[in-house]
């Protein structure tokens, strides 16, 4: 299980981003609605820094702000609606009052329908849109079902609606396409609706960067399938999405996306309040600890803490209670069967067919380690996708993939470069995996690779070998 932790006001300093990476972290997220592109900067410089110092890869995530649908102004701060009401939303550029409110965003206008759901205030207040614009009527009206106190400027969500924007605002374009070519390893894009929003990022970054759809509207559900093969990978953000759906929903949905994440070979995080008490708290609830157990489970690639370690009073802390909760869910007894539960099916390519031979083998004979060269980081994936019980080293010529490679479960990146033949790629791999402590002299270790060598997405060769002194090759096996 990989850890994200989100750089903030309490986790900006050198050193304290290194105490992070040293107590677990493995991605540094950046939130763009808080960053500027001259802090970006500098935060890039640091993590750099580190992953030079440490000569471990570390991969960097710049989260997108997304767009921000909110309400207008009251004339006196705020109103207080009740059950039963009827509140109006207006293009009317004058502070609202307990009949009415300025909604300053036209494209709700135009794809409203009776029935629909408004939620506002992160779904404190639920209305239901009762008469919509007409030649008659210049508004949206709504019913409300649950009432409460609402103020100035607060967001609405439209959980039933779909609406023609994108999801990215200007900002977004402009963080998207400096954090391309400022060499980020991933990019999330906030808000996804359908398939297409992920194809206009795409247009921007190009392969530059990696994109990852968050999940936290309804519709981005229900095109599912689309979203997932035009993303590199998936975040459950289990807020926005505990808002326009039944919170009861939530638990299903996530175990849902991550079955599908695995299946397509694409990492999938799990996102929001994670460890919520540990922003004020050194020892986070037993209900906390228990959900992030319930995410190693399920076989998430990776948990994401946000305010815990951005403003928290215990960033540090709570990353060593995430990853030594992760840690004992993973020595579990019953770890082994629940992740292999449902299985990933192998796609019918000679790849997966090698990444799956590889899991098997890899268990029949009690390897110490699986051992993938990787280009692009396909491999890694597929080897990954499999869950082995053994560590995978990836070991790839290109310091990209191995810092998109850090948010994939079970992953341990390497840097090496391209073998000159077979006998120097087994023996490259024997030596590193000594170096690195995943193998001792005597252990065996499974390589797989592409031939001709350097070829990317050509995995098709197995290869057993025995580790000797110092990380030789004791006996170069046979290939597959």
């Amino acid at each position: 299980m990989k850890i994200v932790a989100t750089l903030g006001p309490a986790s900006t300093d050198k050193k304290v981003i290194l105490e992070l990476f040293k107590a677990g972290a493995d991605v540094f997220r950046i939130n763009m609605s808080h960053t500027s592109h001259e802090e970006l900067v500098e935060l890039r410089k640091t993590i750099r820094g580190i992953e030079e110092d440490l000569r471990r890869p570390i991969g960097i995530l710049v989260d997108l702000q997304g767009p921000k649908l909110r309400i207008g102004d009251f004339a006196n701060g705020g109103i207080d609606l009740k059950s039963g009401d009827f509140f109006k939303l207006d293009r009317k550029q004058t502070p609202g009052d307990q009949n009415r409110v300025q909604l300053p965003h036209p494209e709700i206008f135009e794809s409203v329908a009776i029935g629909d759901q408004l939620l506002l205030d992160d779904g404190k207040l639920r209305l239901q849109v009762s008469k919509v614009p007409s030649a008659n009527f210049d508004g949206i009206e709504a019913k409300v079902l649950v009432g409460g106190h609402l103020s100035s400027r607060k967001g609405i969500s439209l959980p039933d609606t779909l609406l023609p924007v994108s999801a990215m605002t200007d900002k977004d374009r402009e963080d998207l396409a400096f954090a391309a070519e400022l060499g980020v390893d991933w990019v999330a894009l906030s808000f996804v609706q359908r398939a297409e929003d992920v194809i206009a990022a795409r247009e921007i970054v190009g392969d530059r960067t990696a994109l990852m759809s968050k999940i936290e509207k309804p519709s981005a559900i229900e095109d599912l399938d689309r979203v997932l093969e035009f993303s590199n990978g998936l975040m459950v953000a289990r807020g926005d999405l505990g808002v326009e759906l039944p919170v009861e929903k939530v638990p299903g949905l996530q175990k849902k996306i991550i079955r599908a994440a695995r299946a397509a070979g694409k990492p999938v995080v799990i996102a929001t309040q994670m460890l919520e008490s540990m922003i004020t708290s050194p020892l986070p609830t037993r209900a906390e600890v228990n959900d992030v157990a319930t995410a190693v489970f399920d076989g998430a690639d990776a948990v994401m803490l946000s305010a815990e370690s951005a403003v928290g009073k215990y960033p540090v802390e709570a990353v060593k209670t995430m990853d030594r909760v992760a840690y004992e869910v993973e020595q579990d007894p019953a770890y082994d069967s629940l992740i292999h539960a449902e299985e990933a099916i192998p796609r019918a390519t000679g790849a997966d067919a090698i990444s799956a031979a590889a899991h098997t083998v890899a268990n029949t004979l009690n390897v110490a380690v699986i051992i993938c060269y990787t280009s692009t980081g396909s491999t890694g994936l597929r080897v990954a996708r499999e869950r082995p019980e053994q560590p995978v080293l990836a070991l790839t010529p290109i310091p990209d993939t191995a810092r998109r490679l850090a948010i994939v479960w079970g992953l341990d990146c390497g840097l090496t470069g391209d073998p000159t033949d077979l006998d120097d790629m087994v023996e490259r791999a024997c030596r590193i995996a000594y170096e690195m402590k995943f193998a001792k002299q005597g252990d065996q270790v499974i390589i797989t690779a592409g031939v001709p060598l350097g070829t990317p997405g050509s995995t098709n060769m197995l290869r057993v070998a025995r580790v000797g002194k110092n990380g030789t090759v004791l006996h170069k096996g046979v290939k597959a």
